[in-house]
């Protein structure tokens, strides 16, 4: 097993998917629930040390740098975007020549939509929100490489099917910049729940969902959270791998 670690440590999750098979694809997934964290663990951080999918930005990133964990508030006024609580934990692994390590001193960006489909900082499909910053912010990663975000579940919009934004940025030797930007998705059945308790329901039944969507279709299995329940909603740990060399 250790020898596979190796093997794949500077491949795409694409091509170590298709090395390991099937039987591999829940591992490299990308994701981490209560079982495959020890697992991901006892073999050495595994899924961390997979590069990560990029994905497009979209529209919606403006580079507010606003540092802050609890991304629910919108500064302008003081007022909080209501939904389902999500803790959202991003671990960031520098992957290298000399295979992965946590990765500190990162800027991870998160923005999404709020529980009835509007982003905040531009104006779009009749929004007037230029000017608030809901429901997005960054962290810095802690030495273990981790950013933890209290957010809520996304809502959805016509022509995507949920999901949350990030980018990761960080120098990386001599200098140069490194970053990349990718998206998480969100179980189909899970949202399907979420989504028809309020205020979601008041957006009535989204029109797309994962397999729907042309994004997700290009390396969506490889970003799709596993959440668990928590006494506030749900929490998400996700293993993401950046590129150094």
């Amino acid at each position: 097993m250790s020898q596979n670690h190796r093997s794949v440590s500077l491949v795409s999750r694409r091509q170590a998917l298709i090395r390991l098979g099937t039987a591999g694809a829940a591992l490299l997934a990308g994701r981490s629930t209560a079982s495959n964290a020890s697992a991901a663990s006892s073999s050495g951080k595994f899924p961390a040390c997979i590069v990560t999918p990029k994905q497009t930005e979209g529209p919606f990133f403006v580079d507010e740098r606003l540092n802050r964990s609890d991304i629910r508030v919108d500064p302008s006024d003081g007022s909080l975007k209501t939904g389902v609580p999500l803790s959202l934990t991003l671990r960031v692994s520098a992957v290298g020549s000399g295979g992965c390590n946590p990765l500190s001193g990162a800027i991870v960006d998160v923005w999404q939509c709020d529980a009835v489909g509007a982003y905040s900082a531009v104006n779009e499909r009749g929004s007037q929100n230029a000017g608030k910053n809901f429901l997005r912010g960054y962290q810095v990663t802690e030495p273990n490489g981790s950013a933890q975000f209290t957010t809520i579940y996304p809502g959805w919009y016509p022509g995507r099917t949920v999901h949350i934004h990030f980018k990761v940025r960080a120098n990386a030797k001599a200098g140069t910049a490194q970053e990349i930007t990718s998206q998480l998705y969100f179980d189909d059945g899970l949202t399907d729940r979420i989504h028809a308790q309020q205020p979601y329901s008041s957006k009535g039944q989204r029109s797309v969902k994962n397999q729907q969507d042309g994004l997700f279709r290009n390396g969506g299995r490889q970003l799709m959270l596993s959440l668990v329940e928590s006494r506030q909603g749900y929490a998400a740990t996700f293993d993401i791998g950046l590129q150094m060399t």
